[in-house]
């Protein structure tokens, strides 16, 4: 049990074993397999390490940030959650996912939703939220393991469907899409930057003065940003917190060394987005023309953001904004405060950033990643409660198709037991199958015009 749960938890794997599927289906030599395969899990790894040093730099930054800006409350973090949850349904949550991945492919080969759902540790996450909450409303034993898997394998098409549209404007194609469980503010982001700003003027297109021309290079506008971020949040911090957090380190050195360490990660998480989609995508024509006709590999967040690395680091600054003013109105609404965590406003602002960009420009991204950090920020509290009644109490989802999906099961498990599961579920095949059907008369109609 413990292999099923590591090897589901490497998506570099996932990702290669779906290229060297693919390869192989397209009888391709045993060379180009191996060099493909081995790219593809390289490249992800790479990206990995990237995002890895992004997160580092920001779990400094997180405790310096509520302790120069006096925050108190909890952080929505889904690691915290998660490993309560595995301590009580470790058996469950692996079958849950390994099951739910069979779900999507079925969906996916046979329903007009053609997504293939590649990011381990969300699919780990969400199969884990489920356990817990479903343990709670009565399922147990092979009952719980099936209506689980059925529930995240249709989450799993469900989420990138909503977002490809948006995605599709960034990419020009649907040779990718997006598989990162914040469907809900991804769509509510690029929604609002469509009706509130212009297309016309990108933030990738931003005006900058001749002696300030290397503000065009994203990698130092990422480093220049993110040193006054750090050098200004530390300063501000009291000192026990930046004594623990620079381990004797002088301050101003520990501080440029952490934004450059963000910054470097930033880079490595493009090259390694990069090296991957060369080989995947090739891949994944085998797995469309043999497995799943027509499969789209959705892909953890951080593989947009070469589209527009400009609207990456605004869409973070924007996000971190709302998720900051929804944390001042929290105390005035009677529900828990939430801090803003540095982590889901970087790497779901930054996606978000890219979306809105393409819908709206900079003023749409601006104004579409501000209601995004406000909602990332204000769903949490809603989902706090219920959470609390299961045994984890000051612990809550940090993204929000975790927070809705939570909120929605377990809401409809409490009103109408397992028949309102039961019932959910009837009506999720219903949608996929008059989406099929919808979409198989559309094509007829192409065809004989």
């Amino acid at each position: 049990m413990n292999f099923i749960i590591s090897f589901f938890n490497e998506p570099a794997i996932i990702v290669g074993i779906m290229a060297l599927i693919g390869l192989i289906a397209l009888k391709k030599p045993v060379s180009k397999i191996v060099t493909g395969t081995f790219k593809t899990i390289i490249g992800f790894i790479i990206f990995q390490i990237g995002s890895s040093a992004i997160a580092d730099a920001l779990g400094i930054l997180g405790p310096a940030f509520e302790s120069a800006f006096h925050m108190q409350g909890v952080v929505p973090t889904n690691e915290a959650v998660i490993a309560l949850v595995q301590k009580n349904f470790g058996m469950q949550m692996a079958l849950i996912m390994a099951l739910g991945f069979v779900v999507n492919l079925v969906i996916a080969r046979f329903t007009s939703l053609k997504y293939v759902f590649l990011t381990g540790h969300h699919m780990l996450f969400m199969a884990g939220l489920l356990a817990a909450i479903l343990t709670v409303i009565g399922f147990s034993g092979p009952e719980l393991i099936v209506v689980g898997a059925l529930l995240l394998g249709a989450t799993m098409v469900i989420t990138p469907a909503l977002v490809q549209p948006y995605y599709r404007k960034v990419t020009g194609s649907d040779s990718v899409a997006m598989g990162h469980f914040n469907a809900l503010t991804y769509v509510i982001a690029a929604e609002v930057s469509k009706r509130t700003g212009n297309k016309k003027h990108s933030t990738e297109d931003i005006n900058v003065p001749e002696g300030l021309s290397f503000f065009k290079d994203n990698v130092i506008s990422t480093a220049i940003v993110m040193l006054i971020l750090f050098i200004v949040t530390l300063q501000l911090a009291e000192p026990k917190v930046v004594i623990k957090l620079a381990a004797g380190e002088n301050l101003i050195v520990f501080s440029i060394m952490e934004a450059l360490k963000f910054t470097a990660g930033f880079v490595i998480v493009l090259q390694g987005v990069r090296m991957m989609l060369a080989e995947i995508v090739p891949a994944f024509k085998g797995i469309s023309e043999h497995i799943v006709p027509n499969a789209i590999p959705a892909l953890d967040c951080p593989v947009i953001f070469p589209f527009a690395p400009n609207a990456v680091i605004i869409g973070f600054l924007s996000s971190l904004a709302g998720a900051i003013a929804m944390f001042a109105i929290l105390p005035f609404t009677g529900l828990a405060v939430m801090i803003p965590g540095l982590i889901p406003a970087f790497f779901v602002g930054a996606a978000a950033g890219v979306l809105a960009n393409a819908q709206g420009g900079l003023r749409g991204t601006i104004i579409g990643c501000f209601v995004n950090g406000a909602i990332l920020n204000l769903l949490p509290a809603f989902l706090l409660p219920l959470l609390g009644s299961l045994g984890y109490a000051n612990s809550t989802f940090g993204d929000s198709d975790f927070v809705f999906d939570g909120i929605v099961v377990g809401h409809i498990g409490k009103a109408f037991s397992k028949g309102g599961i039961y019932g959910l579920l009837i009506v999720i095949t219903l949608v996929f199958i008059g989406l099929t059907i919808k979409s198989k008369g559309k094509n007829s109609k192409e065809s004989n015009a």
